[in-house]
């Protein structure tokens, strides 16, 4: 079980949500954005395909690994102390 930097066990269900909150939130935040770039934006949000879509997951690594190995955690790591 991971511990938090005082060595106190951190709730699993804390690591789950915090993994599915920072997927969800880094996706329609990225992919809009490239969406709005790319000119890929429908009228329920966008639409991503070849290019813009590896962008989009290249840049969704990215996020969970600079979090994880510079920032002490991504977004909702932190928000939920689950790091």
């Amino acid at each position: 079980m991971a511990t938090d930097g005082q060595g106190r066990q951190i709730a699993q269900w804390r690591i789950v949500v915090a993994a599915i909150l920072d997927f969800l939130t880094a996706f329609f935040i990225f992919g809009y954005l490239i969406a709005l770039v790319t000119g890929d934006t429908t009228e329920g949000g966008f639409s991503l395909e070849g290019g813009p879509a590896i962008l989009l997951f290249v840049l969704l690594v990215a996020y969970f690994w600079i979090g994880r190995k510079y920032l002490g955690g991504t977004l909702w790591q932190r928000i939920l102390k689950a790091r």
